[in-house]
């Protein structure tokens, strides 16, 4: 299906791909953020896709040589639209080329504001091993069943406007008996647009996600884990850490 939307005319969803180095043994999707409604086309100058380019750097960075590729979308419009779910349909659309060209590897979903309802809704796909949401758009709605078996950190920041860091952690609540590890932090005195503490985001969203690939692949990821444990100690499923 190429153009999965219901948006008017040849608008399409556009995928951009960092190809690990040697063999791929991973494949990590990065997801932008939106509107509540609109079928205007995302253009790559728009701000909600630029601002993942710095995480997908990161995290190929990271991974890269370790064969972690980084796959990042751009949605085919810029608005969730209601029942259409037009972001998700676009995910999904990614997720079967992932399939075609790298069947059977895990997959990581890294999605910010409504690219982090996103990513949990499309976590049921059975080549996600782990997902990353920072400052998602939940609700009461959002179903946590579709994180059963997975990986999750969920990053909020406390001066959101924007998204509620109280449904997000309302909702790692609802989800922690079900997912198989789920983390919930609050960043303090962030914002929505993780312009504040952006450094610590990054090692968050990479840290987590190099986490879940060297547990799943058995790749030997190297010792810059250490930080991501300091910041994460063990807690309570679905506790929130502070930082």
């Amino acid at each position: 299906m190429d153009n999965p939307s219901n948006a008017v005319g040849s608008t399409k969803p556009v995928l951009s791909v960092r190809k690990a180095d040697g063999t791929t043994r991973g494949v990590a999707l990065v997801l932008h953020g939106g509107r509540s409604h609109s079928y205007e086309r995302v253009e790559a100058r728009h701000l909600s896709p630029a601002r993942m380019v710095p995480f997908a750097r990161h995290l190929y960075r990271a991974g890269g040589k370790h064969g972690l590729a980084v796959w990042t979308l751009r949605n085919s419009v810029r608005g969730w639209n209601g029942p259409d779910m037009s972001p998700l349909q676009d995910a999904r659309w990614a997720l079967a080329r992932i399939h075609e060209q790298h069947p059977a590897v895990p997959v990581y979903l890294v999605g910010h504001s409504m690219g982090g309802l996103t990513a949990i809704c499309a976590a049921d796909d059975p080549q996600v091993d782990a997902v990353v949401a920072l400052a998602p758009w939940l609700s009461p709605t959002t179903p946590a069943e579709r994180v059963t078996g997975r990986k999750v950190l969920i990053v909020h920041g406390s001066t959101d406007r924007w998204t509620s860091p109280a449904e997000s952690l309302k909702f790692a609540q609802r989800a922690a008996p079900l997912a198989e590890e789920l983390r919930y932090v609050s960043l303090a005195g962030a914002g929505h647009f993780m312009f504040r503490r952006v450094r610590l985001w990054h090692t968050l969203t990479t840290g987590f996600v190099l986490k879940a690939y060297g547990e799943r692949t058995g790749v030997d990821v190297g010792g810059g884990l250490a930080r991501l444990e300091a910041l994460l100690p063990a807690t309570a499923a679905g506790t929130p850490v502070v930082l």
